[in-house]
């Protein structure tokens, strides 16, 4: 494992509290994810900041992440995303895309996003596994739980791809791509306390009510996220061993 390159791109407005208790998402995502000997680089790409194309090469793998941006939009940076994942794809590059990553990849492969037809999934959401050898050999359960916090999502794939998971809630949870590309609905990296402050910037620029909100927080005391597990899943298939 040494000297293996992977990254993130960063697709999220951090808020101050993340960069000051976390390191950002980037330090959410390397908590979870980085062992040891690997070198861990962030790419800012909502605002602009792409690796360049001599650069793809020197990656094992990529990491992109939530945001509060459309996957079905048409932001410069959005549009530009999609291309380097369509590089990536055509590489065989090990790509991980969570809940806005999830969708976009969904997006880059010839799929379609938009708003979800049940409306936002805030919470911990118990998600129930398709059959994959990816589980099997992982030895993991049929259902997890997971943390949520999305109004969009995936609603079509091309068939090539192999729908791995679904919800109540959500029809496409995860996804994968050949061996190479893997969306996640949910959100793996997030701890509740991350989930909470979340809740409380959404519900104050009014994506959602207030009461909604703290109806979400108090279920929260109620279940927990299956952390352990995710990273299992999520660290294994980034890092080529399923």
């Amino acid at each position: 494992m040494e000297g293996r390159k992977f990254a993130v791109l960063l697709c999220a407005d951090e808020s101050e509290y993340v960069k000051k208790m976390y390191g950002g998402y980037y330090g959410v995502f390397v908590r979870m994810l980085k062992e040891d000997g690997e070198i861990w680089d962030v790419y800012k790409v909502a605002g602009g900041d792409f690796p360049a194309d001599d650069e793809i090469g020197e990656y094992d793998g990529f990491v992109v992440t939530g945001s509060c941006s459309d996957a079905h939009g048409e932001d410069r940076w959005i549009s530009d995303l999609v291309v380097l994942l369509r590089k990536l794809d055509a590489m065989k590059k090990k790509v991980l895309g969570i809940c806005f990553g999830h969708q976009i990849l969904g997006r880059a492969i010839g799929g379609k996003t938009g708003r979800a037809t049940e409306g936002w999934d805030i919470g911990i959401t118990k998600v129930h596994f398709q059959t994959s050898h990816i589980f099997t050999s992982l030895k993991m359960p049929s259902s997890l739980s997971i943390i949520q916090c999305h109004r969009d999502e995936v609603k079509e794939l091309p068939r090539k791809a192999e729908v791995l998971a679904r919800s109540n809630h959500t029809g496409i949870e995860m996804f994968k791509y050949g061996d190479h590309i893997m969306g996640i609905q949910g959100h793996p990296e997030y701890t509740k306390d991350i989930l909470l402050h979340l809740i409380d910037r959404i519900s104050n620029c009014n994506f959602i009510e207030e009461s909604h909100g703290e109806e979400v927080k108090s279920k929260l005391e109620e279940v927990e996220p299956d952390t352990e597990a995710w990273k299992k899943l999520c660290t294994n298939f980034l890092k080529g061993r399923l």
